[in-house]
């Protein structure tokens, strides 16, 4: 089953595909891990992803699509993928289908999942995260037990540089321009099933667990 995972940044995209991977078996393939670990690295690539990162803007095409075109080509994708982060624009998609069909396969489903801005605001520019073990928090939604701090280790929380108010709303007007229009690319080919993202994770992943049933039943 090969699936492309749609959504505005912090729409919560990284938690389904985790949540479809353990039920299915499938890889995630997110590029934003991709590019986050380049970067963390400082390698060539992720010095000048970071450069478009900071600034909320997307990382040139030809960057991305080599990234995926060798993970793709993996042999733990043969049975099957989801694309987290991938493709965020039509020119990126039809990049992915032309792939695609060289290699004989196709997407079967991509899953929109729908969150207003306000909404994503909150979300992202109240996270914060542990320099030591990585834990998540949100500042409004499951703040630490001391300010600053993380509960698990102690370690100091910080905010990621593209999790500030002005980078987010710039992150999620260029989604709008730059990715919307792949929902009508996708809604063309019968492809495309819209979720509110607003619920619950559990409420979210059972509305995308009976849409992938459906699909696996043909």
């Amino acid at each position: 089953m090969n699936l492309i995972l749609l959504g505005p940044p912090g729409a919560g995209k990284g938690t389904q595909a985790k949540m479809i991977v353990e039920k299915y078996g499938i890889p995630q393939i997110s590029t934003g891990d991709i590019l986050r670990e380049a970067v963390a690295k400082g390698t060539e690539l992720g010095r000048k992803a970071k450069e478009y990162m900071d600034r909320g803007e997307l990382v040139p095409d030809e960057v991305v699509i080599g990234i995926v075109r060798e993970r793709l080509s993996q042999p733990d994708c043969e049975k099957g993928f989801i694309l987290d982060g991938f493709p965020r624009t039509v020119r990126q998609a039809e990049a992915l289908d032309e792939m695609l069909d060289e290699m004989g396969r196709k997407i079967d489903a991509v899953i929109s999942i729908e969150v207003p801005e306000e909404e994503i605001v909150k979300r992202i520019v109240y996270r914060r995260i542990c320099k030591q073990c990585g834990a998540v928090y949100n500042l409004i939604y499951n703040p630490p037990k001391v300010d600053g701090k993380c509960d698990k280790c102690g370690g100091e929380l910080y905010q990621r540089d593209d999790d500030k108010e002005e980078v987010v709303r710039e992150r999620y007007r260029v989604y709008k321009e730059q990715t919307e229009p792949l929902k009508e690319y996708y809604r063309r080919t019968g492809v495309l099933y819209e979720v509110d993202g607003t619920k619950s994770i559990e409420e979210v992943f059972n509305e995308i667990d009976s849409i992938l049933q459906k699909i696996s039943k043909g």
